[in-house]
């Protein structure tokens, strides 16, 4: 990937897609120190195992319908529901249907690079 700490624009077709975890992939869209933008895709059935980290996250369901926990509680998101993790707390997702989520982190995700 190239760095594109410093850069304006970032085009969805010249990010190449990461492969992570079973099912899904992740393109980042965008960073800088304080704030880092990633695109996620989902398989149907796909599992975001849940985790934790320092970072505040917020999160656009741009397609598809996920079952989304946060520290315990869950709920149904679909296309166009958002969702806001505090730092520390255990989060994770199910596909229930193929799609895709728009994170974003505060400060930015180093270990992604």
């Amino acid at each position: 990937m190239t760095d594109r700490l410093d850069a304006f624009f970032q085009h969805d077709a010249d990010i190449a897609w990461e492969a992570t975890d079973p099912g899904i992939k992740r393109k980042i869209m965008g960073y800088g120190p304080d704030l880092m933008v990633v695109r996620v895709a989902f398989e149907k059935g796909a599992v975001g195992k849940p985790h934790q980290h320092p970072h505040r996250q917020a999160c656009f369901v741009e397609s598809g319908v996920f079952d989304v926990t946060i520290d315990g509680e869950t709920s149904r998101l679909s296309a166009g529901d958002s969702f806001f993790v505090p730092a520390n707390l255990v989060h994770g997702v199910v596909a229930i249907e193929a799609g895709q989520l728009v994170d974003s982190f505060t400060p930015m995700r180093e270990e992604f690079l």
